[in-house]
């Protein structure tokens, strides 16, 4: 299997690379293999090496991963990082409150002293990757089982990343490509100390809100500006007031020159998943029964939420961050509901199947791996139902949530452990509790718990239905009981009993009604609903494995990218607008004109601040003026997906012209089915970015520090 699979990767070289326009998220260590003829071929003026190399500074030392699921990017030799206003969110969100509402106001820090600290936030740099294949599949047979060949090459994993980072202060982890056909080996290095150092109103960095989220045209200056820190040695270091600016061994420049349609563009950063290669029984099963599923239960939440948060201030900055949480995915898969409908996304799978099953047919390895595929799907429909209503309707019940919190102690107490392990979550729940009660409001939490309850009670199987006592028809007036009659919606109640730390205190707090309650539906979960789904997951991927293989083998004229795994990746393709429905044409950029145009007073997302207004009314631009206006937003063809957001957009000789931060409704059924005439992502001009700190904020500061090419 190992001579195959390293044959595709080096016959499938001399091959065009039959892929679709801006199709494709490359790893970085075989562009120059893969990839760099196309790449320059399309208008490309750098090499491979000036993307990835180990031996000197390169574009990706300038990349990080911000926090657990963005990208960001260093923009100048003083640790200056550049990522999405939505990244940032609930690190701005945090520092909110009515008295400093970084939220609605924006916040500028004017000197490297009024930067704020943000406990918890890290960026992660790339070190080196490196192709494991063979020291992963080291041992594994034919003749061993699922279970034989996982544990095999479980511990080959673990050996493999101790031994790659053995006395450094470095991280290591391998993942999986092609379904564990491959495996490649990336060592990161972190960065814990990671300030806020500027970010515009919501009216600005959030324009438009939910109603424009995956939409275009689109007018969101979505930035968010922070700094790295390190000790004196430059190295990771927890937050101190001795540290300083981390020197990279690389930041990017920026470039005001601009850009027109046609124009070569590609992404650098850390696309989270895709599913490139399901079959149409898995397409299916999202189009019918997942995403309706769920998009139903979050518009119930947030009905509720956006109800609260249009009428008072301090519930829109406590449950700002849930609220886009919950809305982003909502509209997310609405789209995909509607895209992979309009691509005819199963019979294109279908085609494709035919095709393999005919490929197949006289071959033992691959012959039945699509009806065995087929049948698991058949089977797994009623987990799947019961596993998202567990978890969207059950789970995201906040009180229900933070109750749960406390289940380790609990078993602790039973167990009568009382050692340092003990004081370690005693601390932890501490913390917990003071950073759930300062974003938690109990009548918005009822009121969802009250919509929510009867939705799974109806649409999950009763074989699912925990046996709850007093329950009956009238669930509001069983929710209430357990709201009054609960310790965990009393914050000094907590705390005190925290603080105590007796054990048969913490012992009866598995008899609290709210934490009964959710026992009784998590046992059913973990017992009958997740173990089954789990396993017939497992047997989707053992024989994805397989396909996959299979699919390389029949398409070897093709050189077919690797899925997202919130691994570094590039992607590339053109400034390109599009044409989505008869009749309708998107041109690929927007302007501050169309800010404007939208205003409305009324309606918080679209409320745009005085101050952006007066500098539209006196066209005080200087130099981020294009045609008498600021350029916005603009479309490109970049094949990305979640984690790609504050990645950034750079042009045929590296500088940095945008920061990625959506695709295009019309095309997002992208991490299933790329279609080059609706699959657009969508970034935020750098010369908007530029204006919006240089002249809307004053924090001129900040311009200096950047390599700014006009």
């Amino acid at each position: 299997m190992k001579k195959f699979f390293y044959a595709i990767l080096t016959i499938s070289t001399i091959f065009t690379c039959q892929l679709k326009a801006g199709e494709g998220m490359w790893i970085p260590l075989l562009i120059e293999k893969f990839n760099i003829e196309d790449m320059q071929a399309k208008g490309f003026k750098l090499s491979a090496e000036d993307i990835y190399n180990i031996n000197e500074a390169c574009i990706k030392d300038a990349i990080v991963i911000f926090g657990r699921g963005c990208t960001g990017e260093l923009v100048s030799d003083q640790g200056l990082i550049l990522t999405n206003h939505h990244c940032g969110y609930r690190q701005i969100q945090r520092h909110s409150s009515i008295e400093n509402n970084y939220l609605t106001d924006g916040f500028w820090a004017m000197s490297k002293e009024e930067e704020l600290p943000n406990p918890g936030l890290s960026v992660t740099f790339l070190e080196r990757i490196e192709d494991v294949t063979e020291q992963v599949l080291d041992g594994v047979k034919k003749k061993h089982t699922e279970k034989q060949r996982s544990e095999i090459i479980s511990k080959n994993i673990e050996n493999i990343e101790l031994e790659a980072i053995s006395g450094t202060n470095l991280a290591a982890s391998v993942k999986p490509f092609y379904y564990g056909n491959q495996y490649f080996l990336f060592i990161y290095k972190q960065y814990n100390d990671v300030r806020l150092v500027g970010a515009p109103p919501s009216a600005i960095g959030k324009f438009g809100g939910d109603t424009d989220n995956w939409s275009w045209p689109r007018h969101t200056g979505d930035f968010s500006v922070f700094r790295i820190y390190a000790d004196k040695d430059n190295n990771p270091a927890e937050y101190s007031a001795d540290n300083v600016p981390y020197k990279p061994k690389k930041f990017l420049p920026i470039s005001i020159k601009g850009f027109n349609e046609g124009d070569f563009t590609w992404v650098l950063g850390y696309p989270g998943s895709t599913n490139q290669y399901i079959t149409s029984d898995a397409i299916k099963l999202i189009k019918e029964i997942r995403n309706p599923d769920r998009v139903l239960i979050r518009d119930k939440r947030l009905e509720i939420m956006n109800k609260y948060m249009e009428k008072n201030d301090t519930i829109r900055i406590k449950y700002a961050s849930k609220n886009y949480g919950a809305s982003n995915s909502w509209k997310r898969w609405k789209g995909e509901i509607i895209g992979l409908e309009r691509v005819d996304a199963v019979n294109r799978k279908l085609e494709l199947e035919e095709k393999f099953n005919q490929w197949a047919q006289n071959n033992k390895e691959y012959n039945f791996v699509l009806s065995e595929l087929s049948d698991i799907y058949s089977n797994i429909e009623e987990y799947v139902v019961a596993y998202d209503h567990f978890r969207e309707a059950i789970r995201t019940i906040e009180i229900l949530d933070y109750s749960w919190e406390f289940s380790k102690l609990i078993k602790m107490a039973e167990r009568a452990e009382l050692d340092d392990s003990w004081t370690s979550e005693i601390e932890r729940l501490k913390k917990e509790t003071e950073s759930f009660f300062k974003d938690y409001e109990e009548k918005i939490d009822r009121e969802i718990f009250n919509e929510l309850l009867p939705i799974y009670y109806s649409n999950v199987d009763k074989k699912y239905h925990p046996d709850i006592k007093d329950l009956g028809a009238n669930h509001t007036e069983y929710i209430n009981l357990l709201y009054n009659q609960t310790i965990f919606t009393e914050k000094e109640k907590i705390l005190n009993l925290i603080n105590n730390g007796v054990k048969e205190e913490i012992k009866n707090l598995a008899k609290d009604p709210v934490y009964s309650f959710y026992n009784k539906f998590y046992e059913i979960y973990q017992n009958e609903i997740f173990p089954v789904y789990d396993s017939l997951n497992q047997e989707t991927l053992k024989h994805y494995r397989v396909y996959m293989k299979g699919l390389m083998e029949m398409q070897s004229e093709k050189v077919l990218f690797p899925d997202a795994n919130f691994t570094m990746r590039v992607s590339y393709g053109e400034v390109k607008g599009s044409y989505p429905r008869d009749g309708l044409i998107y041109k690929y950029y927007t302007t501050l004109d169309g800010v404007i145009e939208k205003d409305n007073p009324n309606i918080y997302d679209y409320d745009v601040p005085d101050k952006l207004k007066e500098l539209y009314e006196t066209k005080d631009y200087g130099k981020y003026e294009v045609n008498g206006t600021v350029p916005l937003c603009f479309l490109a063809t970049n094949h990305t997906t979640g984690g790609n957001s504050g990645s950034p957009v750079l042009d045929a000789e590296g500088n940095l012209i945008g920061l990625n931060f959506d695709r295009m409704w019309e095309g997002i059924m992208s991490d299933m089915i790329f279609d080059p005439e609706y699959s657009r992502n969508i970034s935020l001009d750098i010369r908007y970015v530029l204006f919006i700190i240089d002249k809307f904020a004053g924090a001129t500061h900040l311009i200096d520090e950047m390599n700014i090419i006009e």
